[in-house]
């Protein structure tokens, strides 16, 4: 038993990184450390190493989570190392296409000023760090974006899911806002004058406080049970406008313009739609098995309808599309980004992924997905969730393809004019 904790230990140690083991950071690592050296004192101090081969086993087990602590600080830093240093032309390249969560300012401003990164992903914990004031968050954001323009460089994108409901992140200190589906009931002229409300309310007090993109509305259908068991962070249900594909257009279409009128960027998601799963992409792979003709006329219609009638970019999940391409996710599927959505739909606006640290696709080989968003014509990869650590082993992925020759240049090219007319009216 002692010798098995040792080897959890020093599991855990060596994936210190992972998103899942944040508590072990910090003080979590000291105390592993600490545990482990005590432990191998106390076996020397019993000569258990005299044991025979079995206690030898056990004292060099009790050795491993420093070791493998170690191991996977240097790993990391030396990796962290490479990507600050990369070449400047070649980094700027990549980093166009890269919306990062942030803690630590210091750390954000640099990617930033290097250009290591198209934008910045803000949340509670950043309202938190600011003073709990949206001033703060504004000083901070207006700080970041003078880095910028001193550097040279275009202003950063500052995006945030304000979705009003239980996805509000900045409230407080801003309004704390209604779900768009409580507004499915009204009758439509109401419905679309109260959600233009919205979107203007969203827009207006987003931009006074420097956001630039609202990863919202949510076009999902709404689910035929109100609660899924297997849905543990992503709550579709508590989160979609309804289950008629025509309400959520007309919702959406409305909220959309409002937010727009205020010049924030608005964001349809969770493209190819969350509402028909059984299990969460926050946490596991995930199938869409229903057939297309049947997902046309009504999961895709509010996706299709936002692409056509407004500027609205679209957020693409982590879902195995089974009609299309059953063997990847759509967020870095070519026949779903290239073959659907941009010659099918003809939609040639900007696509962003939903956050690679998930589980469906960040424990999957996140480097294959990072080249093949890239060359399937993804514009941005979001990396939020604990997303300054994870940030630079995804950029490694995104650089070691460069040097290798595994990037579609083709496809870059083509997603730096997309991303280069987003700003233009």
């Amino acid at each position: 038993m002692a010798g098995l904790v040792g080897l959890v230990l020093a599991l855990a140690a060596l994936n210190k990184y992972d998103p899942y083991l944040i508590p072990l950071r910090g003080t979590g690592n000291a105390v592993i450390v600490v545990a482990s050296l005590l432990v191998v004192a106390l076996l020397i101090r019993r000569g258990v190493w005299r044991r025979g081969l079995g206690g030898r086993l056990l004292l060099l087990v009790w050795i491993l989570p420093s070791v493998a602590m170690l191991l996977a600080t240097t790993s990391y830093e030396l990796g962290k190392r490479r990507v600050l240093s990369a070449q400047p032309s070649r980094a700027q390249i990549l980093g166009r296409h890269f919306v990062v969560g942030y803690t630590s300012f210091g750390e954000v401003a640099r990617l930033a000023e290097q250009g290591l990164i198209a934008g910045v992903y803000v949340t509670r914990h950043n309202i938190a760090a600011a003073g709990g004031t949206a001033e703060g968050l504004r000083s901070e954001i207006a700080a970041l974006q003078q880095r910028r323009r001193s550097a040279g460089l275009p202003p950063l994108v500052v995006a945030v899911d304000q979705e009003g409901g239980i996805v509000s992140h900045l409230a407080p200190p801003l309004s704390a806002l209604p779900a768009l589906s409580t507004l499915a009931g009204l009758p439509a002229d109401a419905r679309a004058q109260k959600a233009e409300e919205l979107g203007r309310t969203h827009g207006r007090e987003l931009a006074s406080i420097g956001i630039t993109q609202n990863f919202a509305p949510v076009v999902d259908l709404k689910p035929d049970a109100e609660h899924n068991p297997l849905d543990f962070n992503t709550l579709i249900g508590e989160r979609a406008i309804s289950d008629d594909p025509a309400v959520v257009s007309d919702v959406a279409a409305a909220y959309v313009g409002g937010l727009e009128a205020s010049g924030v960027t608005a964001t349809v998601k969770h493209f190819p739609g969350l509402g028909r799963l059984r299990s969460d992409t926050h946490h596991f792979t995930a199938h869409l098995d229903t057939p297309r003709e049947v997902l046309d006329v009504s999961d895709w219609r509010p996706f299709k309808d936002l692409l056509k009638g407004t500027r609205a970019q679209l957020m693409i999940g982590h879902v195995n599309l089974a009609a299309i391409d059953p063997d990847r996710p759509a967020s870095h599927s070519r026949r779903v980004v290239d073959g659907l959505i941009r010659k099918q739909w003809n939609y040639q606006g900007v696509i962003i992924t939903d956050d690679l640290v998930m589980g469906a696709v960040y424990h999957n080989d996140i480097c294959t997905a990072v080249i093949e968003a890239f060359g399937a014509g993804v514009d941005l990869l979001l990396v939020a969730y604990d997303g300054a650590t994870q940030f630079y082993p995804i950029f490694t992925c995104a650089l070691d393809a460069a040097e290798a020759g595994k990037l579609d240049l083709a496809a870059l090219r083509e997603s730096e004019a997309r991303l280069a007319s987003r700003t233009r009216p």
